[in-house]
């Protein structure tokens, strides 16, 4: 798969000033062609790249920091850049956020912690002996080996009266750590782990771990029948919230002078673990990674086009928000999406370092 950034460039090139237009929103910084490119982004490559993404119907906004600043803000169509929407399947790596936390704070023992022992109510009787060896490490990286419940299997298993108890009750398909099956039963799993393990809800751990500290709205999202929050899938955070996150992970899990994240737990995330079958990118603990433009990205990818990107080699991250319910259900715009990536924004990033000073990695107010 590719990914590629919506709506950046400079609103016009003589003054960027793009907006949110709708009243009462607050408008990204208006940038001159001068500053933009002292600012570290090439302005005309920034200007085709708008273009591209505003001829992409499903694109809803584009933003890009760098080095801790934003440098483009554009919201083509749809909710504001501050409204929370749904990041679809993006979801799967702030929960790999918040499992690191949890293990930083002693909520859980380690990627290896076996989740049988947590999860034993709902663990069926006679299971597969396999069972006993998943490890919160597995449910991260899709490799818990049971049957897969995104898909084709996704209607029945959220129909089902209780979804920590059907996605336990899979037939494996592999054995524990070995080949990937993309599941967001595996992710609901690693939710229900956080909330048995601290006995507070996912949403509780998610508003102290990180809106709190990050200064975002995380508003609830939904939840099973047992009232566990939906992990994985449906969360809520705005084009704006997203791009903190983002530069959390960009900047070794500190955000502004504070350590949020556990010291190595990016570089633990980002570390290649198994390979998905259908775009053959390399995935970790909720993260894939590609090279684009010849350089490593790390990506989160929501079904649409929720994407949040980040090149530590440009000091970049940059988020797209798209239509989440596409008709007719495809992901075509995805790969016009990793194009503009490749051939806009990087391109822009590389040649406007050269142009003027290019900050290093203060965090954004």
């Amino acid at each position: 798969m590719k990914v590629s950034l919506p709506l950046l460039a400079a609103c016009s090139l003589l003054a960027a000033g793009c907006s949110d237009a709708q009243p009462g929103v607050a408008k990204g910084p208006a940038f001159t062609e001068r500053q933009v490119q002292i600012r570290g982004l090439d302005p005309a490559l920034m200007a085709k790249v708008r273009r591209e993404a505003e001829a992409l119907p499903r694109v809803h906004s584009l933003l890009v920091a760098r080095g801790g600043e934003t440098l483009a803000e554009y919201r083509l169509r749809g909710p504001s850049l501050d409204t929370p929407v749904n990041i679809k399947s993006a979801s799967k790596s702030v929960l790999s956020a918040l499992t690191g936390i949890a293990i930083g704070r002693g909520v859980l023992q380690g990627p290896e912690q076996k989740i049988a022992p947590l999860l034993r109510a709902d663990v069926p009787a006679g299971a597969d002996p396999r069972i006993e060896q998943i490890e919160v490490g597995h449910l991260l990286s899709m490799q818990a080996g049971l049957g897969r419940t995104s898909g084709p299997n996704y209607g029945a298993w959220v129909a089902s009266p209780n979804w920590v108890r059907y996605a336990l009750s899979r037939p494996f398909a592999a054995d524990p750590g070995g080949e990937m099956l993309y599941s967001t039963g595996s992710s609901h799993l690693m939710s229900a782990v956080l909330t048995r393990a601290s006995g507070r809800s996912t949403h509780a751990l998610a508003q102290e771990w990180l809106a709190e500290p990050l200064g975002i709205d995380l508003p609830p999202w939904p939840r099973d029948p047992q009232g566990i929050y939906f992990g994985g899938n449906d969360m809520l955070m705005s084009p704006r919230a997203l791009l903190r996150f983002g530069e959390l992970y960009r900047q070794d899990g500190m955000w502004q002078g504070r350590r949020i994240l556990p010291e190595g737990w990016v570089a633990q995330s980002w570390r290649p673990r198994t390979t998905s079958p259908w775009s053959g990118n390399p995935y970790g603990y909720g993260w894939f990674t590609q090279t684009s433009a010849g350089r490593p990205v790390h990506f989160a990818w929501g079904y649409g086009g929720q994407m949040l990107f980040i090149v530590p080699s440009l000091d970049l991250t940059v988020v797209m928000i798209s239509d989440p319910s596409p008709r007719p259900r495809e992901e075509s715009h995805v790969e016009d999406l990793a194009r503009m990536l490749a051939t806009g924004i990087i391109p822009a990033a590389v040649k406007g370092a050269g142009a003027g000073v290019a900050p290093s990695s203060p965090s954004i107010d």
